[in-house]
């Protein structure tokens, strides 16, 4: 059983390790930064290759291939997200300290080619889904980091930091949709040309449309998230589970994007007061926790699968199971045996989590937002639920 003590050890070893190591560290799709990458002679198909060995390894092949550990947006954003909830916990003004140094941090660096707020990666990427290039911000990352911006808000009532996450929508209303009978898409990123099907992304900005338009009684925000949710909740399949995309090459279930999914619902029913969608959540959140987490805690990356045992499915497993407990009894319990199988079988002595685990090998690269940064935000949240 994971006590309170044993919680509080390891936040602490990790926001150590963290701040020791200057927010910087690797990502699971940062191949590309290689020295190797010329040999792709710029061919999609030869980058995911190159990308996606080095991601697969459990091995970490990074520092042979000159691939660095690099600071990353979403990474500094789950961090101060986290800081924030340690300031409401502990009132120890450093952690409001290093809060606004993140906050800070994060306005000054925003996409540059961007004149609204938005963020993106600080390396180019290349998926199924196309080739993104560094700092091209994504709606993912824009969507987190602006709930981020208005809980700092909630908390401290700076005005700056609402006026970032309105700058976050109004980035998010720019964005080309993919526009249905049932609902729209928003799409992944500015530039995408190809309809959009994918549903976390589209719920997260939909999350935070609803949560901002609310806040500034903005009814076009209101008005599209409520269109977005509709897509990605019309399309929700009859047993409780989303998948990926709607496209054929996306229709895998998993973990960490179910998680985003459940979040973003809540959010979008508690700040909308629309409750059309609330059997769509409670369906979803029983197949989540039916599929995806084994008796003990273990989290497991596909609903038909456990391996790999990802860093990333067990993080957003305990944020997911500690927001959503207030509608299932049972999350609450089954979060802190997630938090506790993860601490006991995937933190390092030295502070960070381990990537993933593989049938007998664990791959032990110390990921910074793929882990540490996410990590930390779920476990801040878990500490006040549980008794001393």
């Amino acid at each position: 059983m994971l006590t309170r003590a044993r919680l509080l050890t390891a936040i602490e070893k990790l926001e150590n390790w963290v701040l020791a190591h200057h927010y910087r560290g690797y990502d699971p799709f940062d191949g590309l930064t290689s020295y190797l990458r010329p040999l792709t002679l710029g061919v999609p198909l030869l980058e995911r290759v190159l990308m996606q060995a080095v991601r697969q390894c459990p091995f970490n092949l990074r520092p042979v291939l000159g691939v660095k550990p690099l600071e990353s947006a979403i990474g500094r954003g789950y961090m101060t997200a986290g800081f924030l909830e340690m300031a409401k916990r502990t009132k120890e003004t450093r952690y409001g300290d290093l809060a606004r140094e993140g906050l800070s941090w994060l306005i000054l660096h925003k996409a540059p080619d961007c004149q609204e707020f938005s963020w993106g990666k600080d390396f180019d990427y290349a998926s199924r889904g196309g080739r993104f290039h560094r700092f091209e911000p994504i709606t993912v990352w824009t969507s987190l980091i602006g709930h981020v911006f208005l809980d700092a808000h909630e908390l401290m009532g700076d005005g700056t930091y609402l006026s970032v996450s309105r700058s976050a929508c109004d980035w998010i209303m720019a964005l080309p949709r993919n526009v249905t009978n049932s609902g729209i898409c928003l799409s992944y990123y500015l530039s995408q040309q190809e309809p959009c099907t994918i549903h976390n992304h589209n719920m997260l900005a939909a999350a935070l449309l609803a949560r901002v338009g609310k806040r500034l009684g903005n009814p076009g925000y209101l008005r599209l998230a409520r269109q977005a949710m509709e897509y990605s909740c019309r399309r929700q399949r009859p047993d409780g589970a989303w998948p990926y995309g709607e496209s054929l090459n996306m229709t895998w279930v998993d973990g960490f994007h179910t998680g985003y999914d459940l979040d973003a619902l809540k959010i979008y029913i508690d700040s909308s007061g629309d409750r059309t969608f609330e059997g769509h959540l409670g369906k979803g959140l029983i197949y989540y926790m039916d599929k995806f987490f084994e008796s003990d805690g273990r989290p497991k990356y596909y609903d038909r699968r456990a391996y790999p045992i990802d860093i990333q499915c067990a993080a957003q497993g305990i944020e997911t199971l500690v927001k959503l407990s207030t509608i299932e009894g049972g999350a609450l319990e089954l979060a802190r045996k997630v938090a506790h199988w993860t601490i006991e079988n995937l933190q390092d002595r030295r502070g960070f989590f381990y990537y993933r685990q593989y049938p007998g090998i664990k791959a032990k690269t110390p990921m910074i937002h793929w882990g540490q940064s996410i990590m930390y935000k779920a476990l801040a949240l878990l500490v006040p639920r549980l008794a001393a």
